[in-house]
């Protein structure tokens, strides 16, 4: 068999997702619209075999998990990126108290850099198993992370790709290459 594809699934709505604060380590439940978002994952992930399903330990994404009808494994690897000082607050809010701030590029003071993601990914990627296909849960800036490690890039990349609550982002192999295959 050959090495499998890894199917990333950002979790769905909470009330701070909907507000644009940034959702780290503070642990949000989904709301009414993550919920109903959740569960309409059911049939988009149904009718296709995962060697293993994954998820972020905290509720949203866990939630997002079993509300899609699986029962996942809890990787800390896929928590989402502490953010700090910056937890709670908007971009708005953040770029007023440092004007220019970018997450990928300047990172989180009390918090994470892109480059302690990209190692949190890369671990998560070396225990991929040999053959079959993997179902991960988890959040959205981990998540543009990991697609970046996946296809060789730094970690800032991750810059470059966005996920929408209950998005799903397809990891998969064109000959013999790492490629994002879509959803």
């Amino acid at each position: 068999m050959s090495a499998g594809e890894l199917v990333v699934v950002r979790h769905a709505d909470t009330d701070w997702t909907a507000s644009g604060r940034h959702t780290g380590r503070t642990d949000i439940p989904l709301n009414d619209a993550g919920r109903e978002r959740a569960v309409a994952l059911m049939p988009r992930l149904a009718g296709h075999s995962y060697r293993e399903v994954w998820s972020s330990p905290l509720a949203r994404a866990m939630s997002t998990a079993q509300l899609a009808g699986y029962a996942p494994t809890e990787r800390d690897e896929l928590v989402e990126w502490d953010y700090g000082d910056y937890e709670g607050l908007t971009t708005a809010e953040i770029v007023a108290r440092r004007p220019g701030w970018e997450l990928f590029r300047d990172g989180c003071p009390g918090g994470e850099q892109a480059a302690d993601l990209g190692r949190r990914a890369d671990a998560l990627l070396a225990t991929l198993p040999p053959s079959g296909d993997v179902l991960a849960f988890s959040h959205g800036h981990l998540l543009r992370v990991l697609i970046a490690r996946w296809l060789d890039l730094p970690a800032t990349g991750g810059a470059l790709f966005v996920i929408a609550p209950g998005g799903i982002s397809v990891l998969g192999w064109e000959h013999g290459r790492r490629v994002l295959a879509g959803a």
